[in-house]
């Protein structure tokens, strides 16, 4: 164990969650061990336990933080195309689960009954459903909630079909980003007084050539 620092309580919980991050990013879920992470970390698991009491509440804590970055860099910016602001948010995000593979899986799988871990990928999904919202070009109050609902449904699509792809990955990366934003736009374009992507869908590639 290397030797322990003395550090106030904020930077030792920082300091607990970036190495929990790194290590339910780099092993299973099952295979992650709290001892694992006091060790690392240079503390007693007396210690780790104070401010985390079980490894479900350490591996909530490091989910939330992520979620909270995710929604820090996916940028809603009405400047942008729709196509633009969906291609950023997809890679965003898709970057986080290709290197945080077994996090999320982790997330969406073994702790799928975890009530703490779902309600943070709830709000997360929440937070850019109204993001999305305030950017589309809605005619009246019936079809925004029409298009809230389409949005809705649109992200657990999308939640369930890159954690599907993190396990088989079927198709490339940027396949599956495109497929993600042909689904929201075919699913809003009757709904909005526009066509929010008029570009849309681009032009035909041949199988396996990326973007």
């Amino acid at each position: 164990m290397p030797p322990r620092q003395r550090l106030t309580p904020a930077a030792r919980r920082a300091q607990l969650l970036t190495v929990g991050a790194r290590l339910f990013a780099a092993y299973p879920y099952a295979d992650v061990l709290m001892e694992e992470v006091a060790a690392q970390a240079g503390v007693s698991r007396a210690l780790l336990y104070r401010h985390f009491p079980s490894k479900q509440a350490l591996f909530a804590a490091v989910y939330r933080e992520a979620a909270d970055r995710l929604l820090a860099e996916t940028r809603f910016d009405p400047a942008d195309s729709l196509v633009e602001q969906l291609v950023q948010g997809m890679d965003v995000h898709l970057d986080y689960f290709v290197a945080n593979r077994h996090a999320v899986l982790a997330a969406n799988r073994v702790l799928a009954g975890d009530p703490v871990v779902q309600t943070i990928m709830t709000d997360e999904l929440d937070a850019l459903r109204a993001r999305l919202l305030a950017v589309l070009p809605l005619a009246d109050g019936n079809a925004r909630e029409a298009v809230s609902g389409v949005l809705k449904s649109w992200l657990v699509f999308v939640r369930v079909l890159c954690v599907d792809w993190l396990t088989h990955e079927t198709c490339t990366r940027t396949q599956l980003r495109d497929v993600c934003i042909g689904a929201v736009l075919g699913a809003l374009r009757p709904l909005l007084a526009e066509d929010p992507a008029p570009d849309w869908p681009r032009r035909s590639r041949t199988p396996g050539q990326e973007a």
